[in-house]
């Protein structure tokens, strides 16, 4: 080190350790997924997740959210939803893929790939940006927020664009859950039945549950079962876009993404661990837990992220892409249940 360099360290103050830097948005997230919590309890009908994402929202409104915090909240964002999305693996196992039936299966792949695909040519048609278009594709065909966080490890959307895709998901999640039990009844669908287009169509497990709940026990442990095989397809999607993105991408391979990111790699690893059999109930049970409240803090990060004005710029576009990809994809899921099962 030159006289010059070190005379100029001296003068610069020092910078803060990490956790200090981290410390103001941390204990904003977890004031967020305590009230997120505490709201969910005294009414069960709402989730804690989606309760977080619109909490998130109103306290990026408020005049003493102090401007420190956002370096805790962009963390919490990122490392908290991708931790949460490889403790998710643990809730499903190919034991229960198969359990289904080849029939349910290739309804489930098929309402997948329709929804993906469709859904991105029609943003195509609106002129939405291609990140935006990216993860309402991803989150409305698979499972919402978490299929967000993957596809935002491969394709690096605009902050904005993934805090709009999880907005959308939030409405037009919240939507299905009365729109589901609503139609269903009026399309002879019930029990089973019910739950299996509810864990086709809706986007988030918590709404899939709060949609299927009305036909009873049965349609929610069928809903959540196909809701779960969406989820697996989590991986190859990903994947799938990675691979994609690193043919798009310029320069050097090392500057390219990943294919699939070291977190979705984790998942797939929970999944094969839960296959196993071997993994105790309690353990299975604390990690739901703890998946949970991840999630829930990165929910409530990501909704600080959203500005209502950024929303309205945004325009009817974004609002029309998510309806549209929502009566895609409960159209797709109908018809493919009638026709493959």
């Amino acid at each position: 080190m030159t006289a010059t360099t070190s005379r100029l360290a001296r003068r610069l103050p020092p910078r803060p350790p990490a956790l200090a830097r981290l410390a103001p948005g941390l204990g904003v997230t977890a004031l967020g997924v305590a009230a997120a919590y505490a709201i969910s309890l005294a009414l069960p009908a709402l989730s804690a997740l989606i309760v977080a994402v619109v909490l998130g929202v109103i306290t990026s409104h408020l005049p003493f959210l102090p401007s420190t915090a956002r370096v805790g909240l962009t963390w919490a964002m990122r490392k908290l939803l991708r931790v949460g999305v490889v403790l998710l693996g643990l809730q499903l196992s190919l034991g229960q893929l198969t359990g289904l039936g080849a029939g349910s299966l290739l309804a489930v792949v098929t309402t997948v790939v329709v929804t993906f695909l469709g859904t991105l040519a029609i943003g195509g048609l609106l002129g939405v940006s291609r990140g935006l278009n990216l993860v309402v594709a991803t989150g409305f065909s698979i499972c919402g927020a978490s299929a967000i966080a993957a596809v935002e490890g491969v394709a690096d959307p605009d902050e904005r664009e993934v805090a709009t895709g999880v907005a959308l998901v939030t409405l037009y999640g919240g939507l299905t859950i009365a729109a589901v039990p609503f139609l269903g009844d009026r399309l002879g669908l019930s029990g089973p039945a019910l739950g299996a287009w509810a864990g086709l169509s809706v986007h988030e497990v918590a709404q899939v549950v709060a949609a299927a709940s009305p036909a009873g026990a049965a349609a929610v442990a069928t809903a959540v079962t196909v809701k779960l095989s969406r989820v697996v397809l989590l991986a190859p999607m990903v994947a799938a876009v990675g691979v994609v993105q690193r043919r798009r991408a310029p320069g050097t391979a090392g500057a390219r993404p990943p294919i699939v990111p070291l977190f979705l790699a984790g998942f797939l690893v929970m999944i094969a661990a839960r296959s196993t059999g071997q993994v105790p109930e309690a353990v299975l049970a604390g990690a739901g837990t703890l998946t949970t409240l991840l999630l829930t803090g990165a929910l409530f990060a990501l909704g600080t992220a959203v500005r209502i004005p950024d929303l309205v710029r945004t325009g009817g576009r974004a609002v029309l892409l998510g309806l549209c990809s929502t009566l895609l994809i409960g159209t797709t899921a109908f018809a493919t249940l009638q026709l493959f099962t």
